[in-house]
């Protein structure tokens, strides 16, 4: 059911360093990308059906393929997209610890395929640990020839930059990592022009996730036939599932596209003993959620999106039924309230009025009113800001009303029962009372 490929190593000794990289096929991938010509190798990750694992699910080959190849003299740049700020995500963060080298092997080959001799790993600044272990690998690659003059073949160099960020969410937003890249404020730019036209300092640029890049090395040394064995016809190959909240054993499981929860859930020891599944997010808290009565959708981009969520970045943080959904879709109102960049209006103002009214909602001083402005509020939100930041912000709000609408009339005080969360021992009677007299 799993499949240990980014992972396979990462239990070793030491498995950060290029020497134990090197004995396990180190360096291979990019030896026998540079027999191929760039194009060759953009079509094999193409034909390999490789999908960004940053969230959105984009073709990598495709979107390599976008980058002019006129021969003008204009600097191309390849940019990695290290800032893991949505919540409930925690992949590119260890595989970077552990294996850094698979994602500098993944740079260079994608660097030859674009024709970059430039690149660079946009890093949350909060990871000062992942910053150190990635410039101390950047480093022994230098010495080792990997990076640096001839790189890339005779006369080609590479040259590789880890950056820190400086802790802002909205730089996850591929347009406004470039904006915090080039020292500007981190806010998204207006599209097209769209970055494999004019991206960094308004050249040619492709940005991909860490994951992304990672899973290239493979694909290289295992071939397009076998990476296709793995997921599903239109989502194939292998990814990491990141798995939180109340499970026994809540971690990193690398398995195949198209696994389900129901089978995650097994290899994370079930939800913590005594109690139940009661909501969980497929991709991060961007994502609607979903219900114990999806447990057994297929884990990949179609199959989530037919469901009426996304896969996102595969951040699947369960909950049991102790926790309140309004105060949960709170702290994530809370937190796109803090993160938006302020750039337009519908953001700035609705994350603002969201946040007032789910603080509202939670603490039982609303009423029926107040969940129909919650609404109107959100529909003036998603769909109408500036980038996507303004979706994420919705679609907690929107689900959670869909699956749990009446835990969000609980809170309401009414019938002598004062409002507030109806999972507060001194309102769980309350709460007991309504779903009783409503079956």
């Amino acid at each position: 059911m799993t499949t240990p490929v980014l992972s396979r190593h990462w239990s070793e000794d030491r498995s950060w360093t290029l020497e134990n990289y090197r004995r396990h096929d180190g360096y291979q991938a990019l030896a026998a990308a540079l027999k191929l010509s760039p194009g060759e190798v953009i079509d094999l990750v193409k034909a390999s059906g490789l999908r960004g694992r940053g969230g959105a699910g984009f073709p990598v080959g495709t979107k390599w393929s976008f980058i002019p190849k006129d021969g003008t003299a204009t600097p191309h740049y390849l940019v990695v997209n290290a800032d893991e700020s949505e919540p409930g995500t925690c992949k590119d963060i260890p595989l970077m610890l552990a294996t850094p080298h698979t994602l500098i092997e993944g740079i260079a080959i994608a660097a030859y395929a674009i024709g970059a001799q430039h690149a660079f790993i946009y890093v949350r600044g909060e990871v000062a640990s992942v910053i150190r272990r990635l410039r101390t690998a950047v480093a022994e690659a230098y010495d080792a020839g990997v990076l640096g003059p001839g790189a890339l073949g005779r006369g080609r160099r590479l040259d590789l930059v880890v950056h820190a960020g400086a802790g802002a969410y909205i730089c996850g937003e591929e347009t406004a990592l470039l904006e915090s890249l080039e020292g500007k404020r981190g806010q998204p730019r207006l599209r097209p022009p769209f970055p494999a036209v004019a991206g960094l300092y308004a050249c040619p640029t492709v940005i991909n996730n860490v994951e992304s890049i990672a899973s290239v090395p493979a694909i290289v040394l295992g071939g397009v036939d076998w990476f296709r064995s793995m997921g599903t016809e239109r989502s194939p190959g292998f990814t990491l599932y990141s798995l939180s909240g109340h499970v026994t054993r809540p971690g990193q499981y690398e398995a195949p596209l198209g696994i389900t929860l129901r089978e995650l859930l097994e290899l994370a020891g079930g939800i913590r003993a005594g109690h139940t599944l009661k909501f969980w997010t497929p991709g991060g808290s961007s994502t609607p959620i979903f219900t114990a009565e999806h447990l057994d959708i297929p884990l990949d981009y179609e199959g989530v999106a037919e469901a009426g969520s996304m896969l996102g970045t595969k951040a699947l943080q369960i909950f049991d039924e102790t926790v309140c959904v309004v105060r949960a879709v709170a702290r994530w109102t809370d937190f796109y309230a803090h993160e938006s960049c302020g750039k337009c209006t519908p953001c700035r103002e609705g994350t603002y009025w969201l946040k007032q009214l789910m603080a509202r909602l939670e603490s039982g001083d609303a009423d029926a009113s107040d969940l129909d402005t919650l609404t109107e509020i959100t529909d003036s939100v998603v769909g109408k800001s500036f980038c996507a930041l303004g979706d994420a912000a919705g679609s907690p709000i929107y689900s959670s009303l869909k699956y749990f609408r009446d835990e969000y009339l609980a809170h309401f005080a009414r019938d002598g029962h004062p409002g507030g969360c109806p999972l507060d021992p001194a309102k769980a009677t309350a709460f007991a009372d309504r779903a009783e007299s409503k079956s």
